[in-house]
């Protein structure tokens, strides 16, 4: 039976001893992330999106601030991030005022679906990692990204492209933690064309979906206890069943984690 469950009410309680602990064993690294990747990822996104100490970057569905901080300690740069969830941005804030890094990492509640509340030609960068899925009307979004970021400014994000046979119990587990789109191979490519960019590198990143889920789906059943302390049984059992699907689908490449680096086109 698939359940619906939420992952990210843990911003409430992130910093629970047993949440780190999962967290290093699934990522090795830890910064703070709710997603696949890793920090060797966003060390080479940094590096391919040509972030630096003057550099200003949108980070979409920014969660509990970690990975903004991090990227942020990378590049040099100021970053800003936005989420819907109230409870993240609460524990993003106070993460950067505890990295010391709140003068260049600010974070702001917003809906990331709708009109974004920045100027034209704001950002350097855009980076939506492991959510852009999230999005009923990503071409609308790409196209306020194309609106927010400066003159040749790039926009990174990824994506579980459908890549192969998948049940409906299978996506239903896959999507149990909310609102999903789902897409197959050129969708993308077409909306990154027409919002107005040119895409500059597709790469296909889905064996670490694999792997992070993998040691996650492991880490969190180790620690069965006490997240049960935390979540609850029923939270618990079904958050195990979308992290093994993840899993399932990412291992078999039914659902391929497709990266996506675009560069805004300007009117000729």
């Amino acid at each position: 039976m698939n359940r619906k469950v939420d992952l990210y009410s843990a911003y409430g309680h992130f910093d629970a001893e047993v949440l780190a602990r999962i967290r290093a064993k699934a990522f090795g690294v830890d910064f703070g992330q709710n997603s696949w990747t890793t920090a060797d990822e966003y060390r080479q996104w940094a590096q391919w999106l040509g972030l630096h100490a003057h550099s200003h970057v949108l980070e979409v569905a920014s969660g509990s601030g970690g990975p903004a901080i991090h990227l942020a300690q990378l590049c040099g740069g100021r970053v800003t991030g936005i989420d819907f969830h109230a409870l993240g941005i609460a524990t993003a804030t106070r993460n950067a005022q505890a990295h010391g890094v709140a003068d260049r990492v600010a974070f702001q509640e917003a809906d990331a679906g709708g009109t974004l509340p920045f100027a034209d030609g704001s950002f350097d960068a855009v980076l939506c990692v492991d959510s852009a899925n999230h999005f009923a009307d990503r071409l609308r979004v790409l196209k306020e990204w194309h609106r927010v970021l400066k003159p040749g400014g790039q926009a990174l994000f990824t994506d579980p492209v459908v890549t192969g046979p998948v049940s409906n119990e299978e996506l239903a587990a896959r999507s149990s933690i909310g609102y999903f789109l789902f897409v197959p191979p050129g969708v993308n490519e077409r909306w990154i064309d027409a919002a107005g960019f040119e895409l500059a590198r597709q790469e296909d990143v889905t064996r670490n979906a694999a792997e992070v889920s993998k040691r996650w789906y492991d880490a969190r059943a180790e620690e069965r206890g006490a997240l049960a302390r935390i979540e609850g049984d029923e939270r618990f059992t079904g958050l195990q069943e979308f992290f093994l699907a993840v899993y399932r689908l990412t291992s078999e490449r039914r659902l391929s984690r497709i990266l996506y680096i675009m560069r805004k086109r300007e009117p000729s």
